[in-house]
């Protein structure tokens, strides 16, 4: 027998999960040339694998565990807004306003300000966005973006101007242009109406986008992500992920949705998979970045998603869809006919029955689809019915309990409390079969393994503790992160868990995720995050 090769990096640890279903935890792992090539129940059962080079890490307390994916998140944002008037921090208005005046009075007059976007206004002591008035107040000589999620944007008039929005600008159709009482323009767009202000937004040069991917990726690894499934790619920054690919700015994996919100015609969707089709034959997919498929979403948000019963106080309102079910079927049918993959957004109940119509079609005219193909992210409210049905299709579905933390709030309001409190029902998906993964959705929820784990289990939020039925335990938390993760991008061969010949993509706790305190999961971190058998996070 060739003996093996001394490893290139050795852990010991209090215990390693490998995720491997029936396996006991063990105690040490090793690593060769990025991936796992031997595990021991005693701590000291590898050491005969420690040659001169190999790293040896002694964390006889610690606890090692897959590296996590985040399964919907927007990496992109992330990175633009990198750099951006850090207003996450702030608690009132008062302080909102005096961080963009304090970011004017060192920009040079006419430049553009923008702001991070991480951030909920009912977390404000007024629980309500600035107004154009407003901003105007904090620098009228340079143009304000105020940006909330991906969808949401107030400016303030010098912004307004640019983008050519006045009081007679109707909005388009799947987008909102926000006026007061009086009729007069607040200065918020939603959805497809903030398309004009990102056609005449500065472009920030190929080095500053690769330096945002790099501290952004940065702090993903920090959190114990090991691989995102960034779902809102413009097609434009494929090309900018493969450049800091190439820099090897990218701390984490990458499994890139194309955004198709664009596309709204069979000719611009050809388009948009041309690009996608070159890439493809360009050979640029690898291990590290990867081109996943296309994004399109069926209906709104917290204020838009679409209801079968109406809004709360608003009994004419039931959400938006952004798409007639025939349009949306012509566009995934081009998609899937192409060989690609389609996750489609849908947040309220009628938004998930109509998605499930065209999915079905799309199914019935395509049989024999890969599994996984079509993909439903968030599926937010979801009816037994709709679950049962979902199931039966064999579609997955992305759940984001990040999402709910941080909008519930915002989410009472427009729904009420019974329908908030029914949203992510993991509990029941999973009791029923459902293939369910686990994400952020950042930047309207924080990303982070444990955060995560910690509010599937708690179902904790900033309105308290909503649907505590609906709660799973630790160890299926974990799973969607890891195990079913891998199973979603198909690639459960090579990640996902850990065992001989699979990527060495490993995360290492201060504590054991499994059985400490559950309140202690919430601010947990790891001390490493190791990706292909290189540390990307060192605390």
């Amino acid at each position: 027998m060739t003996p093996q090769p001394p490893a290139d990096l050795l852990i010991r640890a209090a215990a390693v999960h490998t995720l491997v279903p029936g396996e006991p935890p063990q105690r040490a792992i090793a690593v060769t040339d990025g991936r796992v090539t031997a595990l021991s129940a005693a701590p000291d059962g590898l050491d005969a694998l420690i040659g001169p080079a190999t790293e040896v890490v002694d964390a006889l307390g610690s606890t090692v565990l897959p590296a996590f994916d985040d399964t919907h998140t927007h990496l992109i944002l992330a990175a633009q807004s990198v750099h951006g008037v850090p207003v996450h921090r702030a608690r009132d208005l008062a302080g909102f306003l005096a961080l963009i005046r304090e970011r004017a009075d060192r920009t040079p007059a006419g430049e553009w300000i923008h702001t991070t976007v991480n951030w909920q206004e009912v977390l404000l002591a007024e629980q309500r966005m600035p107004t154009t008035e407003e901003l105007d107040a904090a620098t009228a000589d340079h143009p304000v973006l105020v940006r909330r999620g991906a969808y949401n944007m107030v400016l303030n008039s010098a912004a307004l101007r640019l983008a050519g929005i006045t009081e007679a600008t109707e909005a388009p159709p799947g987008g909102v242009i926000e006026r007061d009482e009086r009729g007069r323009l607040t200065g918020r767009l939603i959805n497809r109406a903030i398309e004009p202000v990102e056609r005449v937004l500065p472009q920030p040069t190929l080095a500053e986008r690769i330096d945002g991917l790099r501290a952004a990726s940065a702090d993903y690894a920090a959190t114990g992500i090991g691989t995102v499934r960034d779902c809102l790619v413009p097609v434009e920054d494929l090309d900018v992920l493969d450049a800091a690919r190439a820099e090897d700015a990218l701390a984490v994996r990458v499994r890139a949705l194309v955004s198709g919100f664009a596309a709204r015609t069979p000719e611009q969707v050809d388009t948009l998979l041309d690009r996608m089709d070159r890439w493809r034959a360009d050979g640029r997919d690898d291990g590290r970045l990867s081109l996943w498929g296309v994004k399109f979403g069926i209906d709104g948000g917290f204020e838009a998603g679409a209801l079968e019963e109406p809004y709360q106080g608003q009994p004419c309102y039931h959400g938006r869809l952004l798409w007639e079910p025939a349009e949306l079927l012509a566009a995934v049918d081009r998609v899937v006919a192409r060989g690609w993959r389609v996750g489609v957004h849908a947040w309220g109940d009628r938004g998930l029955r109509v998605l499930l119509d065209v999915f079905e079609r799309v199914l019935k005219r395509h049989p024999g689809l890969p599994p996984g193909t079509l993909v439903v992210e968030h599926g937010g409210l979801a009816r037994a019915d709709q679950r049962a049905r979902a199931i039966a299709l064999g579609i997955p579905v992305t759940v984001q309990h990040p999402l709910l933390h941080d909008g519930a709030l915002t989410q009472q309001r427009a729904w009420g409390e019974e329908r908030t409190a029914a949203l992510f029902p993991l509990r029941a998906w999973l009791d029923e079969g459902a293939l369910l993964t686990g994400g952020s959705d950042f930047p309207v929820g924080p990303y982070g393994a444990m955060v995560s784990v910690w509010g599937m289990t708690t179902r904790g939020t900033t309105a308290g503790v909503v649907g505590p039925e609906h709660a799973i335990d630790r160890s299926e938390a974990v799973a969607l992160h890891t195990v079913n993760a891998a199973r979603l991008t198909g690639e459960s061969a090579v990640r996902g868990s850990l065992r001989p010949g699979a990527f060495a993509d490993l995360t290492v706790w201060p504590v054991d995720p499994l059985h400490c305190p559950v309140d202690a999961l919430r601010g947990l971190l790891p001390v490493r995050t190791v990706l292909a058998g290189r540390t990307t996070h060192s605390a």
